[in-house]
């Protein structure tokens, strides 16, 4: 049974009247993950963020859920809800998961945008953490407020919203363990904290890659000295750089060179990912913001869909030790230092890919160089078990009813380190990983957006697959 029109009409009420302009006080927090603000407790910014979104939902919770915010020691807080169940198998319970913390500014948002200076214009609200991910906490609430006010039963549902997640989820292992014995034994774990590849249709993720961040340092001299004098006889510590990123992946090709950073990609998410490209076409690279004449490394859709999902790949996020262009002098500089990000498949165990990693930059410096690759984060990715039929059917029913078109599954590109670590401790849990991060939405990136009619309907439904969960 889906969610009444009457109640439908109160959700997108909620979104308008109560939501979105929570949301815009939201944005205008700065509220860094902990890798990016290491004194974000001084600073203050995420207790404020913490204290905006659980005093909205306090003032919303069903009868008899309680709201907590719990802080161990000097790790970053969580809220969490309890909320009793009214229907469902007995002691069945659903975690509903997503996080607060922000990704840093970036820079290139475009005239009258920023991070943290929220802008609606249209369907869109633009600003650092709308869509990643500050609206899971009011979908999730809302969801289970319309199933209340329908009279619809659902199991037991506990929310975990983490201050951490932008920063790999350092702190979110032990929460799990501190609550366990409140959580209880989680059947349905719903994650909001996803993509979707259009905002026609309900998206479900299959699987998360996983991540290796880490900085490479490359130096042969004690100090710069001037380019005339030394180039030619000491090497450019940049060259010896690009000759160790060699031994990683292909310049030429982008293929990462290390088979054990491969993994077999299973025969149903190459049919998935083939039905998703049927769906999509060309909008699988299109939406991106490629430059006039820039094209893809491939026009096979459903290649492209693999590559960002089950293929390893590197990418050079940050440098430092290279001057300004304008300040840039005749210099030989004594040292290059890279920030790496290298996406690998699920199924591939990061830690021993880290390893890996850093042998494989570190062993026989060219030219005695002294090189260091301290890796500073490695999250294994996840595959998504099977579907249960009714899950299946839960989805397909709830993106027809809401969207007009049936449900599609995909791989996300990136990681949510806390799926693994659910599915680890929750072997028999059914897992419902969505979110609203759709084309041009640009999470991370400058001009991101939360696009309001598909937090909206993706609501309803969350609503319609607990209801359902419920029933089974």
């Amino acid at each position: 049974m889906a969610v009444t029109e009457s109640t439908s009409s109160w959700v997108a009420k909620e979104f308008a009247d109560s939501i979105v302009p929570t949301l815009v006080d939201y944005i205008k927090i700065p509220n860094k993950s902990v890798m990016f603000e290491p004194d974000w407790k001084k600073v203050g910014h995420m207790d404020r963020a913490v204290e905006l979104l659980a005093g909205w939902a306090r003032a919303r919770l069903p009868a008899g859920a309680t709201l907590e915010v719990i802080a161990l020691g000097e790790r970053t807080p969580v809220i969490f809800m309890d909320i009793p169940g009214t229907g469902g198998k007995a002691g069945d319970t659903v975690m509903l998961y997503g996080h607060l913390d922000k990704q840093p500014e970036m820079t290139g948002w475009r005239e009258g945008l920023g991070p943290w200076t929220p802008v609606i214009e249209g369907d869109k609200l633009y600003g650092r953490g709308g869509a990643d991910d500050g609206y899971a906490i009011f979908a999730s609430l809302t969801a289970i407020n319309a199933l209340a006010k329908d009279g619809t039963p659902h199991a037991r549902c506990v929310v975990i919203i983490e201050a951490g997640e932008e920063s790999g989820s350092p702190d979110l292992p032990a929460y799990v363990e501190h609550l366990a014995p409140r959580i209880g034994d989680v059947s349905l774990v719903v994650c909001l904290d996803s993509g979707c590849a259009n905002y026609d249709q309900l998206w479900s993720t299959t699987s998360l890659r996983g991540l290796i961040v880490g900085n490479l340092e490359v130096s042969l001299l004690t100090e710069g000295v001037h380019s005339g004098d030394g180039s030619g006889i000491v090497a450019s510590s940049f060259r010896v750089v690009r000759q160790l990123l060699d031994r990683l992946d292909s310049s030429v090709t982008g293929t990462v060179l290390l088979d054990a950073l491969a993994t077999e990609i299973p025969k149903a998410r190459v049919l998935q990912a083939a039905a998703a490209a049927a769906v999509l076409g060309d909008e699988v690279w299109s939406k991106f913001p490629l430059q006039d004449g820039a094209v893809p490394v491939s026009k096979d859709s459903a290649e492209l869909i693999l590559n960002r999902t089950w293929r390893p790949a590197l990418s050079i996020t940050g440098a430092d030790d290279l001057p300004p262009i304008a300040n840039a002098g005749n210099v030989l500089r004594p040292r290059t230092r890279l920030k790496i990000s290298l996406r690998i498949p699920p199924r591939v165990d990061a830690t021993q890919a880290a390893a890996l990693v850093k042998q494989t930059l570190e062993a026989d410096p060219p030219y005695g160089a002294k090189v260091t690759f301290d890796h500073i984060g490695a999250n294994t990715g996840w595959d998504a078990p099977p579907l249960a039929p009714w899950l299946e059917t839960a989805l397909e029913t709830a993106s027809q009813t809401h969207f007009g078109r049936g449900a599609m599954y995909i791989g996300e590109g990136g990681s949510i380190p806390f799926m693994g670590m659910l599915g680890a401790k929750f072997p028999r849990a059914q897992f419902c990983i969505t979110g609203v991060l759709g084309p041009n939405s640009n999470a991370h990136g400058p001009n991101e957006f939360l696009h309001v009619p598909t937090a909206r309907k993706l609501t309803l439904c969350v609503a319609d697959v607990l209801a359902a969960h419920a029933r089974q």
